[in-house]
Formats: C-alpha cells, structure tokens, sequence
C-alpha cells in the first residue's frame, strides 16, 4: 500500500489533473477523461478520487487518511491529437502496473508534446479527399480539379487564420466564403458536367464530425452538461460555415447551391 504525506498527495492531484486536463484539451470523450484520471490516482495512491468536468474547466479532489486536496484548470481546446490520448492512457495503464511512480509519471506528463502531420501534407490530404468525394458524386475531372483547388485555397486559409488564433467561428466562415466563392465560378463559367457537386463537396472539410460524434457520446453516457457544450460549439462552427457559403453565393448571384447533388 502507498503511503501519501501532504506533499506527496499535492503531487498526485497536480498529476491527474494535468492528466485530465491533456485528454480533455486534445479530444478525448468525458468518461475517458474522467475513468483514465481517477484510475491513475488509485494508482498512485489515493484512496478516492473525484473529478467533475465543464466545457471550460477540470475540477479535481483526492482523498488519503480523510484529507482531502482539490484543485481546478481552465481548458483551452487545443484541436483533435489522438497520440496525446493515447499516450496518456499508455501512462496511466504503467502506472496501474507498478512500473512507474510518481516522479516517473510526472516526467512522463511533462515531456509529453504531441506529434501531428505536416502542414502541407494535411493541406494536400484534405484537397485530395473532397476532390474523390466530388469524383464519387459523379462530377468528371474537371469538377474534380476545380473541387481541388477551391478546398486547397480554403483550407490554406483555415490554417493560417488557425495559426493566428482567431476565433474558430470566424476562420469557418471565412474559410467556407473564399471556398465557396472559387467552387461558385464552376457554376459561373459552366465548368464540367455538374459544377454544384464541386460547391457541395469542398466545403465537406468543414463539417464539425469530431465535436458532434463526441457531444452524442457524452449525453449518452450521462455527461449532460459537456454533451451540450460540445453540440452547442459544433452548432456554432456549422452557422458559421453556412454563413460563409451563403455570403459566397450572394456575391456570386447563384440561388442554387446544390443543383442536381
């Protein structure tokens, strides 16, 4: 059994909610965050743990020899990074089986970055996917390229806005005006067989699938409050794709999005 003084109880809760507040920030789902946190403070001593979760903040509290320690952070959502989740729970499962304790996991948290792809290869990546979503609507080479090119600009501006921190509303708006405004000329000029499945397909990279899979998964698992957080932010970005595209096809003068899709 692990014996917990005052000092050594203050570093198990810094660890797990450090460890709740990485999964959270980095998209893990509520009861993740809350099972892999309160399992890591069994691990390391605690003889209970309790974390209540916001869509802004992590509240934690420990419990060894009826002391109690309780701690909260502000969450600022840092994007979707799977690796960070995973590595979490990797540390977490290490320290359940004794082969780490505290001053390892507190390494082990402190080093952790999270490795994503390179910019250009997401950039090229995302065109590339809604150029086959164009092409398996039916659309021919020609939407396909122009599909291409217009989420290849939008999504160039979407990491440059991302990059100067402005508000995710706004960089989905905007991102879905310069896209829908370069996919709109197709329907303009009469580029290929159907121009409307280039509109409609490269504005897919737009869709909020991670925050609404992850508010569902939340109020089904009873974590009400978070679940409506997370559709309300999902909501948020849709609007402000829609207004977007919308301002595009204004400026255009096209009426009909979607034409024949």
């Amino acid at each position: 059994m692990i014996i917990l003084d005052e000092e050594a109880q203050h570093d198990v809760t810094r660890l797990c909610i450090q460890a709740a507040l990485l999964l959270l920030q980095y998209g893990a789902g509520s009861k993740v965050v809350v099972d892999v946190s309160t399992r890591l403070g069994y691990a390391l001593g605690a003889t209970r743990v309790d974390c209540a979760l916001t869509a802004n903040s992590i509240v934690f509290t420990t419990l060894f020899n009826h002391f109690c320690i309780t701690t909260a952070r502000r969450n600022v959502d840092r994007g979707v990074n799977m690796t960070v989740v995973s590595e979490v729970q990797r540390i977490m499962l290490a320290a359940e089986n004794g082969e780490m304790d505290r001053a390892a996991v507190h390494d082990a948290l402190t080093s952790l970055q999270p490795r994503s792809y390179p910019p250009q290869l997401v950039l090229f990546m995302v065109a590339l996917s809604c150029a086959c979503f164009a092409r398996l609507s039916g659309g021919d080479w020609a939407v396909c390229s122009l599909t291409f090119a217009a989420s290849l600009c939008g999504m160039r501006l979407r990491q440059w806005l991302a990059g100067l921190h402005f508000n995710m509303a706004l960089v989905f708006m905007a991102t879905a005006f310069l896209t829908s405004l370069i996919a709109g000329l197709g329907v303009r000029y009469h580029i290929g067989n159907d121009p409307h499945i280039a509109m409609a397909a490269a504005v897919l990279m737009l869709v909020p699938g991670f925050p609404l899979i992850n508010s569902l998964s939340d109020v089904l698992k009873g974590y009400m409050n978070m679940g409506i957080g997370r559709w309300a932010l999902a909501t948020v970005l849709t609007l402000g794709t829609c207004l977007g595209i919308v301002s595009a096809l204004a400026l255009l003068g096209i009426d009909n999005w979607s034409g024949g899709v």
